[in-house]
């Protein structure tokens, strides 16, 4: 008969740095169970990531089945330290990389010894991991939800979605530091689907709530999860069952059409039984980063030096400390389906789109609110990209964080005509529709925008969508289920104020605004939303040929135009938080070091099992430590005071480098201790660690 098997300990490395005056390399204590092969594969990753010629030879020692040490060579005449570090968080990464390895129907299993394997992450990417880490859980996380009508099978919708899971590398990934950030794609990886009961949430707005809050850790893969909320019981038995479907994700892997074609996969394989049918996809990511490798910069750096124009019109500003406010405001308004009916045939007749209408009644209402005084201005703005245009073979059904916003600059002249207006933005758009995959950070930087006070704060996005599927309808129809459209919840990004457009399942245009409440009053938000929704249904009766400009906007009433309070002067988030003190006169210091990526509160777990008598502070310092960190971090125990460094798996490649820049300013270097995840045993571990490493 099976039994019940214990976990196995979570394995820890402590890390003494050695002492570059005295010539002593690295030495890594290794506790638990040392896998030969997997040992090998960190050594080889180690070596083909950062080859750095050394000298002396790698030793490793049995002190028993669970007890090993490696020492390491020491930096004495070493162009570079050998990164031992990275070597420690490889090691204790083991546990989280080696789960499920029979493999996935459709490929072969990862050869045994294998670690995950990584690549780099985009331009982009690396854009949203810096304003998420800036930023709070919810940043950069976007939301779709829609409701279920009709028979739900909790098992087959879960089955369902790890089919998905096993098919998508893009549900796979996730990121690691070394210390700057890689992609990483593992072998398998559950998908999260929480069930909810009727009455354990107040409204689906609140589960939505709570679930960008939550956030995602960006080292683990599965930056999409799915929460089920029961609806109302029917009044009778012959009511159909209703559930609220919540889909939550992270843009630095995934953007809206993604998710919308992992959605169609989702229900093909649910149709089929929970079994989606078919291998692994490519091309994927991997693939899309390849390819932007290939591409020349220089001719979307000449488009955008060429096309900018001058500065642009500076929206006013509110004097004050800002609003009181903080957090996330939201708000949404909707043009029936007659109006946007009426709206789509007006502006076809001019040679655009809606998007293209959109665009101008935006540059419109932004310039009523500029400081231009009648002349014309130049005004500028976002306007998000699909990052669908191309040339990479089957791009439109490959999922990743491919769409993006890019800035919009249009000269309005409140003497030009309003079709004229139309037809410079569209013609605008489709230019830069060809250098779409170009990341706004570098657009900035080519325009020398990035310190520039007046640049772009608001972001207009029109929901790029994948072709709807109708024989999907019909087929869940025939399994008694009928699925509303998805409605999309924006993610909260640096804009001061974002705008997403989307038709709804009733053919009418919704328009759901994000804004920051430090920098823009809620009245405000809603009044310039109204403003837009009214020009919208006002244009196709009042414009014609002649219509100017000026027109359009005197014929607003005199009310609330967008003024931005200056962004607040972040207080400087402090080099390091203590979480308490010394139980008596003498005890060492434990520094927790934060791995990148990881969520708000990640020592907590650490934090209820830690008994110790030793100060426990946390210090999350970036990829290349500031000296202004490692003095913080020298304050915290200063000589002779004993310190020590810990952390979870990630944060070790960080540590070991404060480590040194100690020993540099003649400190003894500390010791780092890492233990494998923050789940399961290891905070129990880490905490057995460093109380072992504190007294020794």
């Amino acid at each position: 008969m099976p039994t019940d098997r214990s976990p196995e300990p979570a394995m820890t490395v402590v890390l003494d740095p050695g002492h570059h005056a005295q010539e002593s390399g690295p030495v890594l204590d290794m506790r638990g169970r040392l896998d030969p092969a997997l040992f090998q594969a960190a050594l080889d990753r180690v070596a083909t990531d950062h080859p750095v010629p050394h000298t002396g030879e790698l030793r490793l020692r049995r002190h028993g089945p669970d007890h090993h040490t490696l020492e390491l060579p020491a930096p004495h005449g070493a162009p570079a330290p050998y990164p031992a570090g990275l070597l420690a968080d490889l090691i204790t990464g083991f546990p989280a990389v080696t789960q499920r390895t029979g493999g996935t129907p459709g490929r072969p299993p990862r050869p045994h010894g294998a670690l995950p394997q990584t690549f780099a992450v985009t331009h982009r990417q690396r854009e949203l991991l810096a304003e998420a880490a800036a930023g709070g859980p919810d940043h950069q996380v976007e939301q779709l939800v829609w409701r279920w009508h009709g028979p739900l099978d909790t098992a087959r919708f879960t089955e369902a979605w790890q089919s998905v899971f096993d098919r998508e590398t893009v549900l796979r990934s996730a990121f690691a530091w070394d210390p700057h950030p890689r992609a990483v794609l593992f072998e398998s990886c559950d998908p999260q689907v929480a069930h909810h009961v009727q009455g354990t949430y107040a409204s689906r707005e609140e589960l939505m709530a709570a679930e960008r809050e939550r956030g995602f850790d960006l080292r683990r893969p599965g930056l999409l999860r799915v929460a089920l909320l029961d609806g109302p019981p029917g009044r009778d038995t012959h009511e159909e069952p209703l559930t609220d479907v919540l889909l939550t994700y992270h843009r630095v892997l995934l953007d809206g059409w993604s998710v919308r074609v992992l959605l169609r996969e989702f229900y093909r394989a649910y149709l089929a039984g929970g079994v989606l049918p078919g291998g692994e996809r490519r091309p994927d990511l991997r693939d899309y980063v390849r390819w932007l490798d290939r591409q020349d910069p220089a001719p979307a750096r000449e488009f955008w030096r060429r096309t900018a124009g001058g500065a642009p019109a500076a929206l006013p500003r509110t004097a004050g400390a800002g609003t009181s406010r903080d957090g996330t405001g939201r708000n949404r308004i909707r043009l029936s389906r007659a109006e946007t009916t009426r709206l789509a045939h007006w502006a076809a007749r001019w040679g655009v789109t809606e998007s293209g209408v959109l665009h101008a009644v935006w540059a419109m209402l932004l310039y009523r609110a500029s400081v231009a005084s009648g002349a014309p201005a130049d005004i500028g703005f976002g306007v998000s990209y699909s990052g669908r245009g191309l040339l990479l073979d089957d791009i439109e059904r490959t999922p990743g964080p491919f769409a993006g916003p890019l800035p919009m600059s249009v000269e309005v002249d409140p003497a030009g005509t309003v079709p004229d207006l139309l037809r410079t933005l569209r013609d605008r758009t489709l230019e830069t529709a060809a250098y779409e995959w170009v990341p706004p950070g570098l657009v900035r930087e080519w325009l020398g925008q990035d310190a520039d006070p007046t640049a772009p704060e608001t972001l207009l996005s029109f929901e790029h969508t994948p072709r709807r599927d109708d024989r999907l309808a019909g087929a869940l129809a025939a399994h008694g289920v009928h699925v509303d459209q998805p409605v999309p919840a924006p993610a909260r990004t640096a804009a001061a104020l974002t705008v997403v457009a989307h038709h709804d399942g009733q053919g009418g245009l919704a328009l759901t605004s994000v804004h920051d409440r430090a920098r823009l009053p809620d009245d405000t938000v809603r009044a310039v939303l109204s403003q837009a929704a009214r020009l919208l249904r006002r244009l196709p009766y009042t414009v014609r040929e002649s219509t100017t400009v000026a027109e359009v906007l005197g014929s607003l009433p005199d009310e609330e135009v967008l003024r931005l309070y200056d962004r607040p002067a972040r207080t400087a988030p402090a080099a390091w938080l203590p979480l308490r003190p010394a139980a008596r006169p003498g005890a060492a210091t434990v520094c927790l070091i934060a791995a990148p990526g990881a969520p708000d509160g990640w020592y907590r777990g650490l934090l209820r099992c830690y008994d110790g008598p030793e100060a426990l502070a946390v210090l999350r310092a970036g990829a290349d430590p500031t000296p202004g960190e490692t003095a913080a971090l020298a304050s915290l125990a200063p000589a002779p005071g004993r310190l020590v460094l810990g952390g979870f798996s990630g944060a070790g490649a960080i540590a070991y480098a404060l480590a040194r820049r100690l020993a540099e300013s003649g400190r003894t270097p500390p010791p780092v201790v890492l233990s494998a995840a923050e789940d399961h045993n290891g905070p129990q571990t880490l905490a057995t660690a460093l109380h072992r490493a504190a007294t020794m």
